[in-house]
């Protein structure tokens, strides 16, 4: 596959730019501290331009030592392609929302969900089976067709090359050994084929004996900063994620976060033969704690300082020698979704810094939204024209073609929602508000984008190894949204009958019971939505009025 990154930079490029007409509603909402080389405009904070790369490198370079500052625990300038430090993006400041809070008893901070993982008793790893190496080829097969497609890690051309080394060392010690035996803990649960949530109870989770076997090696890796190491930290986290550990993973993710830092202030010190691996490595922290940040009042790493100057992925290059005579390669270097996902985030993150800081949301109106929802819904339309076909989604309600659309589109309507989502919030504060047509068509959009993304259930499974932690919480944030809408004479008019919402928040509720014991910020989730439901039930008329979406 040649240079893949192309399309979409120029895709990401085209979304900036069209970011710079409403430059000026940020103007005095957003602080203006410190940055690097000078102001950064959003139409010019373009990652994927060589010219911009090059330019900031320029300056940096003329200000001191060509080193970036290390500024430690979330000190850097403006960057709304980045997830803000404060904002109402997550599933629980729905609850605090008109109509919405009624349909909970339990008081509920947005910070519980993070409580509830604090308090949470630790992995335990210290009984584990004997290693298995006997499906070796199965378990990288299926890492490299599975896993990789979302995090695009590993290069697979260079796969036998850290098994060979990782084979001299007996896999006990060494970066090499580690990051083997965490590609085979995500390949084997890749290839069981079964989300961890289905899994009887008291089953150990597949890759769980690869997976202890690493762990044992991660603190003697600390104190080294080579990328491989960074590489191994971030694998680890994708573990965590797919046992539903999102504050352990985020752990991991720190260090590795630290490490590249380290790596970034002085570019000099990195082989140049491992830069395209920096720069993976790099994007999969930045997606993984957005993802996070979005959900859970954490500490930020630091690591979005060097977003404007990170190149996106390109290829990892082929060389022929690396690769043994009788060594197959497991699996291609597959980067679309991978590029496809970092653009959309950064939309999210721009959707969250515009509509859902604190600052802007408190004197939101529907005349200052308008012109910024259009503007980022205009974003996610480019965002999709410019997807490759490979990875382009049908929008209408036909099955998708691959898991990694399935995904996408997921993805796709999880965004939209949010960009339409304070039009409910304005019609569940104000009813009048939905005499206006363009708010009843706002608003429609919004719950047509909630209702798509709790249609088919079984959708979400496709994601169960990358995202079932989020996946689950953006269930719940949706049935909220509806079911607040369903107790709206105005906004029930353009959902379902009421029969069809019952069924549809049945489902839901089953779902996240079956869900609920993976983790006790899902066993809240359950909780929640279960009351929820029932009071909804309970102040919810018998009518059957609706119209199908």
């Amino acid at each position: 596959m040649s240079e893949p990154g192309i399309k979409l930079d120029a895709g990401d490029k085209l979304i900036l730019e069209q970011l710079a007409r409403i430059e000026g509603m940020l103007h005095t909402s957003l602080s203006s501290g410190p940055s690097l080389g000078g102001p950064i405009s959003p139409a010019t904070s373009n990652t994927a331009s060589e010219d911009y790369q090059a330019k900031r490198l320029s300056s940096i370079g003329a200000t001191g030592a060509g080193t970036l500052p290390l500024n430690g625990l979330g000190t850097w300038s403006a960057n709304i392609s980045t997830m803000p430090k404060t904002h109402t993006t997550p599933a629980l400041h729905l609850l605090q929302w008109p109509v919405i809070k009624d349909l909970v008893s339990r008081p509920c901070d947005p910070q519980v969900l993070l409580q509830r993982e604090m308090a949470r008793e630790p992995l335990d790893l210290r009984q584990y089976q004997a290693l298995d190496f006997s499906n070796l080829n199965a378990y990288a097969q299926a890492f490299f067709e599975r896993v990789n497609v979302w995090y695009a890690i590993v290069n697979p051309y260079t796969w036998w090359q850290y098994y060979r080394t990782a084979a001299s060392q007996n896999l006990q010690s060494g970066a090499e050994s580690c990051a083997v035996l965490l590609v085979l803990a995500l390949g084997e649960a890749a290839h069981s084929g079964v989300s961890i949530s289905l899994l009887p109870s008291g089953q150990r989770p597949p890759g769980m004996s690869f997976f202890a076997a690493a762990w044992t090696m991660l603190p003697s890796l600390m104190v080294s900063n080579e990328v491989i190491i960074a590489q191994v930290y971030n694998l680890a986290a994708a573990y965590l994620l797919y046992l539903v550990r999102p504050l352990e993973a985020w752990s991991l993710l720190c260090t590795a976060s630290m490490k590249q830092q380290l790596l970034l202030s002085s570019q000099n010190t990195v082989p140049l033969k491992q830069k395209e691996l920096l720069e993976r490595v790099y994007w999969n922290t930045l997606l993984i704690e957005s993802d996070l940040l979005a959900e859970l009042d954490l500490p930020h790493s630091g690591i979005v300082q060097f977003e404007e100057i990170m190149r996106l992925p390109r290829s990892f290059p082929y060389d022929v020698t690396i690769a043994g005579p009788d060594e197959e390669l497991p699996g291609d270097d597959d980067l679309w979704y991978f590029l496809a996902e970092i653009a959309l985030r950064r939309l999210l993150n721009r959707v969250s810094h515009l509509i859902y800081t604190h600052k802007r949301s408190a004197t939101f109106s529907i005349a200052s939204l308008e012109p910024v929802v259009a503007e980022l819904d205009y974003q996610l339309t480019q965002w999709y024209e410019g997807l490759p076909i490979s990875v382009k989604f049908p929008r209408e309600r036909t099955p998708a073609a691959s898991q990694v659309q399935t995904v996408l589109r997921l993805r796709y309507f999880a965004c939209r929602t949010i960009i339409y989502r304070p039009y409910i919030q304005a019609v569940l504060s104000d009813p009048t508000l939905a005499h206006d047509l363009s708010v009843q068509e706002s608003c429609q959009k919004c719950l047509e984008a909630c209702l798509r993304q709790l249609e088919t259930l079984s959708e979400h499974h496709e994601g169960h190894l990358p995202y079932l932690w989020q996946g689950a919480l953006s269930l719940m944030s949706q049935s909220l949204l509806l079911m607040g809408a369903t107790l709206n004479p105005a906004l029930k008019q353009l959902l379902p009958s009421d029969l069809q919402m019952t069924a549809i928040f049945a489902e839901v509720v089953a779902e996240l019971g079956r869900l609920a014991h993976l983790a006790p910020s899902l066993d809240l989730c359950a909780q929640i939505v279960k009351e929820a439901e029932e009071k909804r039930r309970l102040l919810s008329p018998n009518s059957e009025q609706g119209n199908v979406i």
